[in-house]
């Protein structure tokens, strides 16, 4: 039996629309399924628990929605059940499916998961500061303290990301917010310390951001070495003097790679502590609001099962 998480509202309404043609899908081959639609923040989080949290036998649970919806998924499960997770993208950013070349089309995902599906384990990662939601936070594709992290605030708080997403748009929301936040933002000094041993220091950090997968905010490329597979996490540091030389290394990011140049330094390791002289905006997977200083982020390697 399948069982599936919707969020309807995901991409301004697309998540609706995936799910209908995924139903007429499972309904013309007879399948049987059950499925929990989402209605407020949380929601995913509370169904994946209560699917997963006794859970003896080998359950497959499908996430219809974007990046948000999936972490929420993630965060619920009780990862000692032995469950696997599917996805069919239908956010406006689907940087995880992106990473994984998954098909947007909900007939051709479901079509791919019964008919010849292909699992793998994958790492995810752990993201802890602070109290209360914020501490001890699973992710799958990219946790970050700054720049990044204030846009996708920003976007949770803003009427402008459905608009564009009704429009098919919803990427342009990130590139539009960006820009408002890169006028904004102050950079800080900060440090950073790898598998507890090798600290390094920055003086005028912009934002930095540990990756599973390579994609974040809409398909800005900030870890193009990062491998879900290898039990590491990529770290990204964007620090400058001038925020005015690095608006084209962004801009590069959208359309190939963030490259490692002046002002942008990457890192591999299995876990960081980073630490920020003021607070600023932490996400997980694009999901936050909290602010901290420091933050600690993990991987774990290849102790998540999904579908392909």
């Amino acid at each position: 039996m399948l069982y599936f998480i919707v969020n309807p509202n995901a991409g301004a309404g697309r998540g609706l629309r995936v799910w209908n043609q995924t139903q007429k899908y499972l309904q013309k081959r007879h399948e049987v399924y059950d499925a929990f639609f989402t209605t407020a923040q949380g929601d995913a989080r509370k169904k994946a628990k209560e699917l997963t949290e006794a859970c003896r036998e080998e359950r497959c649970i499908i996430t219809v929605g974007g990046d948000g919806t999936l972490n929420e998924v993630l965060d619920g499960m009780n990862l000692e059940c032995p469950a696997v997770l599917g996805f069919i993208p239908a956010g406006s950013g689907n940087d995880f499916g992106k990473s994984l070349k998954l098909p947007r089309q909900g007939k051709k995902m479901i079509s791919r998961i019964l008919s010849n599906p292909c699992m793998e384990c994958i790492d995810y990662g752990i993201m802890s500061c602070g109290e209360g939601e914020c501490r001890n936070r699973r992710f799958l594709v990219s946790s970050g303290i700054g720049f990044d992290a204030a846009v996708c605030r920003d976007l949770l708080n803003s009427r402008v990301k459905d608009g564009l997403n009704r429009m098919s748009l919803g990427r342009l929301s990130y590139f539009l917010m960006g820009i408002r936040e890169y006028i904004f933002t102050k950079p800080t000094r900060g440090y950073i310390v790898l598998d507890g041993e090798r600290r390094i220091e920055f003086n005028h950090i912009l934002f930095i951001s540990a990756h599973i997968h390579p994609y974040e905010g809409g398909g800005y490329r900030f870890a193009p070495h990062a491998d879900p597979k290898d039990g590491k996490l990529e770290i990204c540091v964007v620090s400058s003097r001038s925020k005015l030389k690095l608006f084209p290394l962004l801009l590069r990011a959208k359309r190939k790679n963030l490259c490692a140049c002046g002002g942008v330094r990457f890192f591999a390791c299995r876990e960081a502590h980073i630490h920020t002289d003021r607070p600023l905006a932490v996400h997980t997977d694009g999901e936050g609001g909290c602010s901290e200083t420091d933050i600690d982020v993990r991987c774990v390697e290849r102790q998540l099962r999904i579908l392909k």
